[in-house]
């Protein structure tokens, strides 16, 4: 894509974000996610009861969920372990209302998602909940700026203050000098950053993270975690990071294993 065409593309977007093509309106986000009541948020932010997945492989039923119960309260890092395969993603898709369970509960911020029609789960996942998956997922004829500042833009913040927020989360993640940079000129390191700080600017109660530093190397992976862990902080975020690599989930506050279906742990890390 050449110069006249990205800039007619950011064009383009800037005229449907107006329109309101893209998104719902900031009213009906608002409607859908209201602001949190105090006493909710003394309660856990998510409460998961009795969850159950299957998947059917021919005559075979795939036990992957066998009646889970898991809470978070705000503000803590949880890290969920275990091999590949034991249902780890779908987990954390089932939470971020990507996915649906065949029975059980999930319940965000006093709201019970599972019944949720599919237009209010695309504000609760627009609203409540930042991604970050394992791939990055950046659109490569924009800018790592406008790739932060887009989801922020398209759901009615104005263009001037979603930059601030995109420049201001890139230097969380130490990118100051990187910003006008496009995705083939960042590295794998920088790139998942990048990803980070995207799923942070439309203020999400939750961060969830399913294998965020996956593809990187050992010391790009560290970074990555690091930086993660600390915006959390910041930022007050409450963090479910699924992961295969210890240290990175020894990091959090709160550690679990998933195993046959099954979720054991739930002790703390760090004093």
């Amino acid at each position: 894509m050449n110069e006249n065409d990205r800039h007619g593309l950011l064009a383009r977007v800037e005229q449907m974000a107006k329109a309101g093509n893209l998104t719902a309106s900031k009213a009906a986000c608002k409607a859908a996610c209201k602001a949190i009541d105090p006493a909710i948020r003394n309660s856990p932010v998510i409460r998961v009861r009795d969850l159950v997945k299957n998947y059917i492989s021919g005559a075979e039923t795939l036990q992957i969920l066998r009646g889970i119960n898991f809470e978070v309260t705000w503000g803590c890092a949880v890290a969920i372990s275990g091999q590949s395969g034991s249902g780890k993603s779908t987990f954390l898709n089932i939470m971020g209302g990507l996915d649906h369970s065949d029975s059980g509960s999930v319940e965000v911020a006093g709201t019970e998602i599972s019944g949720l029609s599919e237009s209010s789960l695309s504000l609760y996942r627009q609203r409540q909940i930042g991604f970050i998956f394992q791939f990055h997922y950046l659109l490569k004829d924009f800018t790592a700026l406008e790739n932060v500042m887009l989801p922020a833009y398209m759901t009615g913040m104005r263009k001037k203050d979603a930059l601030e927020k995109a420049r201001l989360l890139l230097g969380d993640m130490k990118l100051n000098d990187r910003v006008g940079h496009f995705p083939s000129q960042l590295s794998g390191g920088e790139r998942q950053r990048v990803a980070v700080a995207r799923a942070m600017v439309n203020d999400p109660d939750i961060i969830l993270a399913d294998e965020p530093t996956g593809n990187l190397d050992p010391r790009n992976s560290g970074m990555v975690a690091e930086l993660l862990y600390a915006a959390a902080e910041k930022w007050g975020k409450t963090l479910v990071l699924v992961t295969h690599d210890e240290a990175i989930a020894s990091r959090a506050q709160i550690h679990y294993y998933l195993e046959d279906g099954l979720l054991y742990g739930g002790e703390g890390t760090i004093s």
